[in-house]
């Protein structure tokens, strides 16, 4: 793109910066956009689990049910807690919602199409997720009230506890795709299992971590059986609590946005990201972007159809499941599959 802008006259500085802009205001709004829609899509889904007939009266078949709750959201009048500390209350949702939207600036959208392609691309993206939590910790800290307070201490120790395994899962996949960019590890998986299948999630070895990751991400954004962060029985709606208006909306489009993000990264690292499923010619005339947006409607599928259907964990058992028993097998693995690599002269 900074090419194009320079055919128009621009010097290469400019083009680049116009080209960055466009590219953050493209992803920015696609997400927003997407956002909204997967909002109405995961009702609908509940209400298909649940034999109801979900949103069906705002706009065609309920389509616009979203922005309408979104524009009742930005009516609303802001309440700030007398007692709160005002100034952080206001930043903590700034700073989740900025935070989901930074990390999306290594998502490869097909070959060649990602706002920044740097070489630490996933080194990236674990940095940013690990600072969501302190737009969650500010948030329960400022609102000046213990139920907020008490989520904000569960989100922090459980986003930490499921962020360890999550870290030795990545180190498996960067050490069989040899980097940590991006767009070299979805290329790395072209052909990768019996020759023609796409996916690092075939491989035997690498399936069990790709379970653990679809099931890490799913408590590292807080979602069922893991929303323990927001339990009726015991914290209301948790570090949100004392949040109303925009600043509530923010914190739910972060979330969802987070919800995005982990889809895109169960896609991208274990099942090809934005290649087709198996390395057959014709299947690569359907552009890769259609590709990845189908795999992320899936792992979205599969989050949805699990916040539906499986009752919450205590919280004992989350810690439990997150320390001894993902922790030592995601540690366990990266002996295994180092061993292996190390074994098959892969790293020669």
């Amino acid at each position: 793109m900074t090419e194009r802008f320079q055919t128009w006259g621009m010097s290469y500085e400019w083009a680049w910066f116009t080209s960055t802009l466009a590219g953050i205001l493209m992803i920015s709004l696609l997400l927003m956009l997407s956002v909204a829609m997967i909002i109405y899509a995961e009702r609908k889904l509940w209400a298909a689990f649940a034999l109801r007939r979900g949103p069906n009266v705002v706009g065609p078949w309920g389509v616009l049910q979203s922005f309408a709750d979104g524009l009742k959201v930005f009516l609303q009048e802001t309440i700030i807690p007398s007692a709160s500390n005002r100034g952080l209350f206001l930043i903590a949702p700034i700073i989740t919602f900025t935070v989901a939207l930074m990390a999306w600036a290594v998502i490869p959208f097909n070959s060649g199409a990602v706002l920044a392609d740097i070489n630490v691309g996933l080194l990236y993206v674990l940095a940013i997720s690990s600072l969501g939590v302190y737009g969650v910790v500010i948030a329960g800290w400022a609102s000046n009230s213990k139920y907020p307070f008490f989520s904000a201490m569960r989100a922090a120790a459980q986003m930490i506890s499921y962020e360890v395994s999550i870290g030795f899962i990545l180190i498996c996949v960067v050490l069989w795709a040899g980097t940590f960019n991006m767009l070299g590890i979805i290329e790395a998986q072209k052909g990768h299992v019996l020759g023609f299948v796409n996916a690092f999630g075939l491989n035997p070895l690498l399936f069990p971590i790709a379970v653990m990751f679809l099931i890490s991400a799913m408590a590292e954004t807080a979602r069922a059986p893991f929303d323990l962060t927001e339990a009726e029985s015991e914290l209301v709606a948790g570090y949100q609590t004392e949040y109303s208006s925009m600043s509530f909306a923010l914190y739910w489009l972060g979330e969802y946005a987070n919800v995005l993000l982990m889809c895109t990264l169960n896609a991208v690292l274990f099942w090809g990201g934005y290649l087709p499923p198996v390395d057959w010619a014709p299947l690569y005339y359907v552009p890769g972007i259609i590709w990845l947006f189908a795999k992320i409607w899936i792992f979205f599928f599969i989050f949805a159809w699990v916040k539906a259907t499986v009752p919450r964990y205590r919280y004992d058992q989350l810690m439990r499941l997150g320390w001894k028993v993902f922790l030592p097998i995601s540690l366990f693995w990266v002996f295994l599959v180092s061993g292996y690599l190390m074994y098959t002269g892969h790293f020669a």
